[in-house]
């Protein structure tokens, strides 16, 4: 496997950390071992994993999202959710016949999504499944809430069984380094106001009911606290982001004013508007340095994909 000339292939000169983590994912690669790519932002985490992921020669394996993937795992297993196996037929059935299954962005911070995992876990290992993950967290920072980590420790040990962890920890943030737009997604703004539609509308999501200021053809609006301060969740985000490719979230406050779960729902909301490329709005009296100034540990990231949108939109 010369996984260096498939990445120089493709016309990208490779830092040092770059080139120590491809030594490392060849070496991993000829022995089939699993791979946990983890480091800060923006460093090309998702750029090598692709990579290694096309470079391995194997033929049956596939690419997901991680919160796509855990939508996916839910709706299976809720279809059956009276018949006994229901996680393992579901499994089964999202498997296949895969060998190499790739996530991109692996985090944790929903208990109920924790355990499933672990369980998915068992369920990769028992069938020889490949895993390759990128995260912005080391296997010991997954759950980082302190009320739920120690709860998640044989996930833990199962990642770190099935993966070799191999951090990617330049000092060059790569996601500043271009002009101009690449995606609908960085085409977003940051204002300090925005008229919404004049009347609120309910969205019956998943079960339950979601306040949204308004709709106008594919753009939705939201408050803030609608959103981030109710008990939603990132399947939530997802279903709504299949049929609005274009939010506007207004009143986005400093995090000092909202609790640390709310904080941690925003940083979800722009991971799945990322990954399902819609173009995001934020209405603010703040500057972005106060918008994702929090204690939630995500907010790092999305502090990076939030200068995109603030630098080229």
């Amino acid at each position: 496997m010369d996984l260096h000339a498939w990445v120089s292939s493709s016309g990208y000169e490779l830092d040092e950390a770059q080139l120590h983590a491809v030594a490392r994912l060849e070496e991993l690669g000829k022995r089939r071992r699993g791979v946990y790519l983890h480091g800060p932002v923006g460093r090309g985490k998702s750029f090598l994993a692709d990579a290694f992921f096309d470079a391995l020669p194997v033929k049956h394996k596939r690419r997901v999202h991680f919160h796509a993937f855990f939508q996916e795992l839910h709706t299976r297993i809720s279809e059956r959710l009276h018949e006994r196996g229901a996680v393992a037929k579901a499994v089964r059935e999202l498997i296949g016949r895969t060998r190499v299954l790739a996530f991109d962005e692996f985090h944790l911070h929903d208990i109920g999504d924790a355990m499933l995992m672990t369980r998915l876990l068992e369920a990769l290992q028992a069938r020889g499944v490949m895993i390759i993950a990128t995260s912005n967290y080391p296997p010991d920072g997954l759950l980082p809430n302190p009320l739920y980590h120690d709860h998640f420790l044989p996930g833990i040990a199962l990642v770190k069984e099935l993966m070799d962890p191999v951090e990617l920890d330049g000092g060059t943030d790569y996601r500043h380094l271009h002009g101009r737009p690449r995606s609908r997604f960085e085409t977003g703004e940051i204002v300090t106001e925005a008229e919404p539609p004049a009347t609120p509308i309910t969205l019956a999501v998943n079960g339950r009911d979601i306040t949204a200021l308004g709709t106008r053809r594919n753009r939705v609006w939201f408050h803030f606290g609608d959103l981030c301060e109710k008990p939603t969740s990132t399947q939530d985000y997802l279903v709504l982001a299949e049929s609005h490719e274009d939010w506007v979230i207004t009143a986005v406050p400093r995090p000092a004013t909202c609790d640390r779960e709310a904080q941690q729902r925003f940083a979800n909301v722009v991971d799945v508007l990322v990954d399902k490329d819609v173009r995001l709005t934020l209405v603010s009296e703040h500057p972005l340095h106060e918008i994702v100034g929090g204690s939630a540990l995500d907010l790092a990231r999305t502090a990076s994909r939030l200068e995109l949108i603030n630098t080229t939109g």
